[in-house]
């Protein structure tokens, strides 16, 4: 959005000026620069020194604000202008956004006087004044240092966004008048990185998930595959008895985005060979191109495609299979029967090794790091199974006890850790068989997935469904876990009417974790879960310094799923009332700055479905305009010198300005009886040229009667010729030194008051050169109706 120059009270802040430099200025740069006393400061670190101002119009100054070491580093704070009536401490804090308390801070509140981390500054008189606390000075003012560190006192600013402020002290905690923030980062950060903005109702960035689609074509829902090929998915099913003129059982292959059935395999081999309709209990793993291998009750390892009429598979000896996975080369399969594990041949069910364990139904193979983890719920065991050898290379214990209710065991291919969902916790064994997380839940764990792409870990936990029971309310729960620091990676999922009464939910989970499916068997329907985002800042706006007339720009932008909208909001009032700019619904927002602005704070909102965050609040100084770049041109052409015999001198030429923002100076108009009028100019002798640089134009002076001579002209003029004997009170152009008793007017753009020598000396100094030669410094007349 672009606002003409005069729009609401918002019109943000953020852009570079496009000031125009001309040929000369440096010229005249250096010699006004000449004159600066030695030491003082011509420039500053522009990522250095930040100023913010607070809702009373206090004024905060901190010294260093970017790339400050995590070790420690010491900064100093000033302020100015804060009231006389309410202490406050200076500190480094959280910091939680507007009208929200920044909170925990380095140090602490300091009550003892003794830290150096943060300082307590009260109103002169106060009882803990001295010791303890320092006082105000003069206009509300004062200059303290403090050592701030990363971390510390329960802060981490590697974690959240830190910012250096100033708050009241512990007798009016709740007042936020004296809230002045400015975002601070240590080496490696941006200033307000961590936070990403600030959540308005959820912390930003927040993931979650939410229902998309229920699929209910695939009967009584076992267990779940998603091809990584095809990417068709497979879900095999039982019969559900809800729908008495179907049988269901089998492996249904679905459309992943709406559920429809593509293909269903219902028969499968059994003991005798000959087809029958068989459940598909378990999915061991995908085929190349398409198709799983999976086992069918009781004994069965079958394996199918899309488009199949039926299963080709085999009949295994001894007991039912109790669980299933990919085998060591593509054409076999690990089965569990109870306590015994086997490597069975798929085309012949032929085991060409086998394995008794003391105890356990259920495992999960590691083929990365040639392992089997075998879990034993009844006598509390997990025991490794070392793939090359087939014999069993450790034994650990299960936290609890024997008898837990069996859930799940599933092994992280990316990090080799084992998890083992027991009862309503799940427990994390490393590779080497160390107990290193629990996590606990409300529900019953029943399954886990893994997304190596993201490092995250999905759980799926059951409601036990007996509502006699006050831990059952009939709901499961999605979690999602980092898989290195196990930290929740989303926003906990209630799944309604998600329970074990009858059988056990399954999970897949489509690579980077965009979309989760999830089996309700009791339900009999697959649910279809899409991740979504709140919005999380990417680039936000800062604080700007422009002047009056200045195009400005902010810009901010942010990323969420769905995308999320943006808006520019405004205050008025020191961040204490906002309101919407109207019509900036734009990542960029550009406008003219007025002075009627200054002090105004912006921040940009940005929404979507999951959430609302907004940026850290900038603020706009808005300063006068200083007449351009380098002060006005010289007032056109100098007058004729006075005529004794008539009196009447000719006029002077049009006054032209100088640089943008300069202002015009009319031409002078002849008089009867007197010198022309005009804005004087002159050069030494009675046509001297005028060639005055830097300053703001001067008022229109009139020459004396007899004007011999003109006077000298603009704020750099040569100075000779002899003096008028009635040069009156005209002041010049570029606020020189005016003839006789003239004024010299001063410039808001490179005057030479502004640099701290005399005007006279460099005056002196400039004549000097142009009588050498060196300073030659002639502008085009011009005429400036119309312009800024």
């Amino acid at each position: 959005m672009t606002s003409t120059p005069g729009t609401a009270p918002g019109t943000p802040p953020g852009g570079q000026s496009r000031l125009r430099r001309r040929a000369g200025t440096a010229a005249v740069a250096a010699l006004l620069l000449a004159g600066v006393p030695a030491g003082a400061a011509v420039s500053a670190d522009a990522g250095t020194p930040k100023t913010a101002t607070g809702p009373q119009g206090q004024k905060l100054t901190v010294s260093a604000t970017t790339g400050l070491d995590p070790a420690g580093q010491r900064i100093r704070v000033q302020g100015e202008g804060y009231g006389l009536t309410t202490g406050i401490y200076v500190a480094l804090c959280k910091d939680n956004g507007d009208n929200r308390v920044p909170s925990p801070c380095l140090g602490g509140a300091d009550m003892s006087g003794g830290s150096k981390t943060s300082q307590w500054i009260v109103p002169p008189g106060d009882p803990y004044e001295g010791d303890l606390a320092s006082a105000f000075g003069p206009g509300g003012t004062f200059d303290v240092e403090i050592e701030i560190t990363e971390k510390g006192d329960g802060l981490d600013c590697a974690e959240v966004a830190c910012s250096v402020v100033t708050r009241a002290d512990h007798r009016a905690a709740g007042n936020r008048t004296q809230d002045v923030r400015i975002p601070v980062a240590f080496a490696g950060q941006e200033p307000g990185e961590p936070g990403g903005g600030e959540g308005v109702d959820v912390p930003a960035g927040t993931v979650s998930y939410k229902s998309a689609a229920e699929f209910t074509t695939a009967g009584k829902p076992l267990d779940l595959l998603l091809h990584p090929d095809s990417k068709k998915l497979y879900a095999g099913a039982d019969n559900l008895p809800d729908t008495a003129d179907v049988d269901e059982r089998g492996l249904h292959v679905l459309n992943p985005e709406d559920g429809t059935s593509e293909s269903w395999i219902s028969q499968a081999p059994g003991s005798t060979g000959a087809l029958r309709a068989s459940a598909a209990a378990r999915i061991a793993g995908p085929l190349p191109g398409d198709g799983v291998v999976y086992n069918y009750p009781l004994r069965g390892v079958g394996s199918a495609k899309s488009g199949d009429e039926a299963a080709s598979g085999v009949w295994l000896t001894g007991s039912t299979i109790t669980d299933i996975a990919p085998g060591t080369t593509p054409d076999t399969v690990l089965v569990a029967q109870g306590a015994t594990l086997s490597e069975i041949e798929r085309a012949t069910g032929t085991a060409t090794r086998t394995l008794v364990l003391p105890g356990g139904t259920q495992f999960a193979a590691d083929p990365e790091r040639g392992a089997v983890w075998y879990t034993d719920f009844t006598a509390g065991k997990l025991h490794r199974v070392d793939l090359a050898s087939f014999t069993v290379t450790g034994s650990f214990d299960l936290p609890g006890g024997p008898g837990g209710m069996a859930g799940f065991t599933e092994t992280d291919p990316a990090t080799g850790a084992v998890w083992v969902g027991v009862d309503r916790s799940v427990l994390v064994f490393d590779a080497a068989g160390t107990l290193v997380k629990t996590l606990v839940g409300k529900d019953l764990a029943r399954d886990a997935a893994f997304d190596t792409a993201t490092g995250r870990a999905y759980v799926v936990w059951q409601d036990g469904g007996d509502l006699s029971d006050p831990a059952n309310d009939n709901n499961g729960t999605l979690t999602v876990y980092g898989t290195e620091d196990f930290a929740p990676a989303a926003k906990d999922l209630s799944l309604p009417g998600n329970h074990s009464q009858a059988g056990a939910a399954s999970l897949a989970v489509e690579p980077g974790g965009a979309t989760v499916f999830v089996t309700s068997p009791a339900e009999g329907k697959i649910t279809r879960l899409v991740r979504q985002v709140s919005p999380l800042v990417t680039q936000a706006p800062e604080d700007l310094t422009a002047e009056e007339g200045e195009e400005v720009a902010l810009t901010a932008e942010a990323e969420g799923t769905p995308e999320p909208t943006v808006r520019w909001q405004v205050s008025t009032d020191g961040a204490q009332t906002w309101q919407d700019v109207e019509g900036a619904t734009e990542p960029a927002l550009t406008f003219t700055a007025r002075t009627a602005q200054d002090g105004y704070r912006y921040r940009a909102e940005f929404r979507n479905d999951v959430g609302t965050t907004r940026t850290a609040a900038v603020t706009l100084t808005v300063t006068p305009a200083t007449g351009g770049d380098s002060g006005g041109d010289t007032g056109g052409d100098t007058g004729g010198t006075g005529d004794a015999s008539n009196g009447a001198g000719s006029t002077g030429g049009d006054g032209s300005t100088g640089g943008d923002g300069g202002t015009q100076s009319s031409g002078g108009s002849t008089t009867d009886g007197s010198g022309s009028t005009g804005t004087t100019t002159g050069d030494s002798g009675s046509t001297g040229t005028a060639t005055g640089d830097p300053g703001s134009t001067g008022t229109t002076g009139t020459t004396g009667t007899t004007g011999t001579t003109g006077t000298t002209g603009g704020s750099t003029a040569a100075a000779g010729g002899s003096t008028g004997t009635a040069g009156s009170s005209g002041s010049t152009v570029g606020g020189g030194v005016a003839g006789g008793t003239g004024t010299a007017a001063t410039s808001g753009g490179g005057s030479l008051a502004a640099t701290g020598a005399t005007v006279m000396s460099v005056t002196l100094a400039a004549a000097a050169l142009v009588g050498t030669g060196v300073l030659v410094h002639r502008r085009a007349r011009r005429r400036t109706e119309g312009a800024l």
